[in-house]
């Protein structure tokens, strides 16, 4: 059933995508099997998820076979004088193997066997098609939402202190080091995710089951439910509303190389610099190019994620989840791709969802109900706010500022309690129905 919804919102996705005269997610990872991929990086990850149910003699022959993949690619486009240019020259081997895998489980595994090589496939492929998703849902809030609502989040943004044009200023002084490594951190999120996603899966080949609950599950929900709120609630970010957009154009290019920087259609050129004034807020027209993907703050959503799945690892693995979060909130902020009111936002974003995932798996009581209803509840409160009540923010920081961190430090309270609770089995799970021929 899952699969089958799935495929199903891939597709609509493709058709959306189509009307505005692009290729969808599907044809972008069609393309891939041939052409030079985006991110070589992503594939190979994929790959490394995908062979936690093989054996150590199939992982390697697997990576051989893959790295012999991309060599021959390699070696025909060179002699071919093929262009690889926005694509990387690696990638191509860890999709054939994965695809290859597939076949071998339809045509060479029976039972428990074929049921296991095929989920560890789909996972594989999930993580590839998330991109392409995202790619395209980023492209649609861009053609369908003409106006944005940075003035308001901006004013809002008040009441916290602005911290995009603090932060913002402290990562200019940093100088190309600071940049740099905040950019790698960014930008390799999902590499930081698999490694974590790697550990909890480390058993499925000598066990032949998944967990019940593992952090690809969280990553893609967060992917999928998230950019509904793209379109609900449309904001580009201090960088493009408040700035001129050229210092990070190479992330614009990707919807239209050929179009020009969204300087023009800023509110005014004042980050990092200077906050913008408080004044009474209101809705901005804004260019076809610029995805409106703040409100909440998926990369802080998935960051967040990759913290609370690295809790039960090893001490190194604990570190770098809060290293990964702490580095990523710092970009957001610091490159000016977020407001701090759509971080806040991602964090009660992410706890609910993570909520909602661990309740359906041990059973719906009153504790998983009154969890998931807490977070829903701030994170409605939260947009409410955001639109309605912007200028009150601002005008009261210090009543507005402390409201916000307490309802979010109240979420983050209420997720570490009533887990806490789950896994000592204080709280005990309701017990399964029984079907109604054994009643």
């Amino acid at each position: 059933m899952a699969a089958v919804v799935t495929l199903g919102f891939l597709v609509a996705l493709e058709f959306a995508a189509r009307r505005y005269g692009t290729p969808g997610p599907l044809t972008l990872q069609a393309r891939e099997v041939v052409f030079a991929p985006k991110s070589g990086g992503l594939l190979y990850a994929a790959l490394a998820l995908m062979a936690v149910v093989l054996t150590w003699r199939e992982r390697f022959v697997a990576v051989g076979a893959a790295i012999g993949v991309d060599l021959v690619f390699l070696v025909v486009r060179w002699a071919a004088d093929a262009d690889t240019a926005g694509g990387h020259p690696f990638g191509n081997g860890a999709l054939w193997v994965t695809l290859g895998a597939a076949v071998v489980a339809v045509t060479r595994r029976t039972g428990r066997e074929r049921v296991l090589l095929l989920k560890g496939v789909g996972l594989a492929l999930l993580l590839m098609a998330g991109r392409k998703t995202g790619d395209t849902w980023l492209l649609i809030t861009s053609k369908t939402r003409p106006t944005v609502l940075d003035p308001y989040v901006a004013t809002a943004d008040h009441a916290l202190g602005d911290p995009s044009w603090v932060v913002g200023r402290i990562v200019e002084a940093t100088g190309p080091v600071g940049f740099n490594f905040l950019d790698f951190v960014y930008g390799n999120l999902a590499v930081a995710a698999v490694v974590a996603a790697l550990y909890q899966l480390r058993h499925v080949a000598a066990e032949r089951r998944f967990p019940r609950h593992h952090l690809v599950r969280t990553f893609l929900v967060i992917g999928l439910v998230g950019p509904a709120f793209y379109m609900i609630f449309p904001v580009v970010g201090p960088l493009f509303a408040y700035g001129t957009g050229t210092e990070h154009w190479a992330d614009v290019s990707l919807w239209a190389p050929d179009m020009p920087p969204s300087a023009p259609w800023a509110v005014a050129d004042l980050w990092p610099r200077t906050p913008p004034p408080v004044e009474v807020p209101h809705s901005v027209p804004f260019d076809g190019i610029t995805p409106r993907n703040c409100m909440p703050s998926l990369h802080t959503a998935w960051a967040t994620a990759i913290f609370i799945h690295s809790r039960r690892g090893p001490r190194l693995l604990r570190h770098a989840g809060t290293f990964w979060l702490v580095a990523t909130v710092c970009a957001t902020l610091g490159f000016g791709y977020h407001y701090g009111a759509d971080l806040i936002a991602g964090v009660v974003f992410t706890l609910t969802i993570e909520a909602a995932l661990r309740a359906y798996d041990r059973g719906w009581d009153r504790s998983a109900v009154r969890l998931v209803a807490h977070g829903t509840v701030v994170f409605t409160a939260f947009l409410l706010s955001y639109r309605w009540l912007p200028l009150e923010m601002a005008r009261y920081p210090w009543v507005a500022g402390p409201l916000l961190l307490l309802a979010t430090a109240s979420v983050i309270h209420a997720y570490v309690r009533t887990t806490g609770l789950w896994s000592r089995g204080t709280v005990p799970a309701p017990r399964p129905v029984p079907p109604p021929e054994l009643v």
